[in-house]
């Protein structure tokens, strides 16, 4: 059974296939046709929803997000923007007076991603609606639009979702911080245990076999469960398994989506170590890095849209083993140790060893992620992706520099990258290359040809072998123009 509210009213459906998706349901069975399908594949925006749970207000593609994930969670389509007797939301007001629409086909897409930072108070409207595609009308008007409405206040029809105690995170702030003190400003840095008394038992979907589902409540009942069901698939934030079901048609098989689990929810910071959970989503990995190490979170900036980050999870990220993923980069040169369980059994390998070879990694059946960890540590970090477009691309290269320096000589050096080889992959021979040496122009042109001993990358539609790797050894000139003060980010717009 699963329990939601929709545009205010409650809804419970006795039976559900796990891979029944949202944008289906609600204009297939509910007649909500505002909520429009384009891309099927979360990156045109057109089927763009709010979603609320004890975090806050997210807006979410509803193409690729499950029915079972909204369990306890409330919806809001386009529909359920206006208010009591048909009152217009300030940004469907400024929609009109800003001329932001033309075609129409993509605006309640861009209604329910506006009204959604309306309420969080956000005004990095570029960022914002870097998940909603246009192609008539043009962004300017539109995010004149967005501008114009954030000068009203929220109208009191949208809070009436947003549960006790998520206040603060609907209005732009964060809970509270984990461990630390010093990082009670990190947004992301908070968590909440499951409450007093929860056991290990599932919410079950009806159905074919094909079409079981389970959403365990706990790491212990996921870990039970899984055990017994290694050939399962394990749904977090679905922007990737989502995609084998809209576009490749796939049959997952029995099910576990795992947003109901809040241990793997946690981010947990003191003096020594950083320990993330695998559902953590990257938003809010996003601000905890804004703290400790802001060239991540600039990075995260680019991971897929507001709607994908609100929804991906660092575990997914993780564990598809994916050789063009942003995140494991820059966890390996972060040193970072990678928490996976399979039953009662717990084990930890640095995070750059589960990566075997393409397609595999270092996971049993029956195993999973349960955390990421990284040492607390100076921030010596830089992180560089190359893509054709700023927002929303997938990277040709993506390169993270740690160089840690004593007395102006490279103490230690840790290079990793994706979109070199068929893994994540460290730079060990340019590594060793520069340990030892003056950071300088003359280290970086030592490591000439130690970059051919570490990687042979492919040449494909995104770049050719050569270009990757003249632009991973221009990586590591950035990253010493940068330490030496050099200007080297320049967008083509600028505020």
């Amino acid at each position: 059974m699963i329990t939601f509210r929709l545009n205010g009213e409650n809804v419970t459906l006795e039976s559900a296939p796990a891979t029944r998706t949202l944008l289906d349901w609600l204009r297939e069975d509910r007649g909500l046709t505002g909520t429009k399908e384009g891309c099927n594949e979360g990156d045109c925006g057109a089927c763009t929803v709010m979603v609320t749970d004890e975090h806050g207000a997210r807006a979410l593609n509803a193409c690729i997000l499950f029915l079972p994930q909204l369990d306890g969670k409330a919806v809001r389509t386009v529909e359920g923007i206006a208010g009591p007797g048909g009152a217009l939301h300030p940004v469907q007001s400024a929609m009109v007076d800003h001329h932001g629409s033309q075609c129409g086909f993509c605006t309640p897409g861009f209604i329910v991603s506006m009204a959604t930072a309306h309420l969080n108070g956000r005004r990095d409207f570029d960022d914002q609606l870097a998940g909603n595609l246009c192609r008539c009308t043009g962004y300017a008007p539109i995010v004149r639009a967005a501008d114009a409405a954030a000068k009203h206040p929220v109208p009191d029809w949208m809070r009436a979702d947003i549960p006790p105690g998520a206040e603060a995170k609907a209005e732009g702030g964060g809970g509270d911080s984990v461990g630390d003190p010093d990082y009670a400003d990190v947004p992301g840095a908070w968590g909440r245990r499951a409450p007093e008394g929860a056991t290990g038992a599932s919410r079950a979907g009806g159905g074919t076999r094909a079409e079981a589902w389970v959403r365990p409540d706990s790491v212990d009942a996921l870990a039970e469960w899984y055990l017994d069901h290694p050939d399962a698939t394990l749904v977090a934030g679905a922007t990737d398994v989502g995609l084998w079901v809209t576009k490749g048609l796939q049959d997952l098989g029995d099910v576990a989506f795992l947003n109901g689990i809040a241990d793997l929810q946690r981010i947990d910071i003191d003096d020594n170590t950083v320990r993330i959970g695998a559902g953590v989503t990257m938003d809010r990995v996003r601000d905890a890095m804004a703290v400790l190490h802001p060239d991540f979170a600039e990075l995260i900036r680019r991971y897929g849209s507001e709607q994908v980050r609100a929804a991906a999870t660092i575990g997914g990220n993780i564990a598809n083993g994916s050789p063009i993923g942003d995140g494991p980069p820059c966890l390996i040169a972060l040193d970072a140790t990678l928490h996976l369980r399979r039953g009662d059994a717990r084990r930890d390998i640095p995070l750059e060893d589960f990566f075997i070879d393409y397609g595999k990694q270092d996971r049993a059946p029956g195993e999973f992620v349960e955390a990421v960890s990284l040492p607390r540590q100076e921030d010596r970090l830089r992180c560089y992706k190359l893509s054709k477009r700023f927002d929303q691309d997938i990277s040709a290269v993506c390169g993270a520099f740690r160089i840690t320096l004593s007395e102006g000589r490279v103490a230690e050096a840790r290079i990793a990258f994706g979109g070199m080889a068929g893994t994540p992959k460290r730079a060990r021979h340019v590594e060793a290359a520069l340990t030892g040496r003056a950071w300088d122009a003359d280290a970086v042109a030592a490591t000439w040809d130690a970059w051919a001993e570490d990687f042979a990358p492919m040449s494909d539609m995104r770049a050719s072998s050569a270009y990757r790797l003249k632009a991973a050894r221009g990586m590591l000139m950035r990253a010493l123009l940068e330490d030496l003060g050099g200007q080297t980010r320049v967008l083509e717009v600028t505020p």
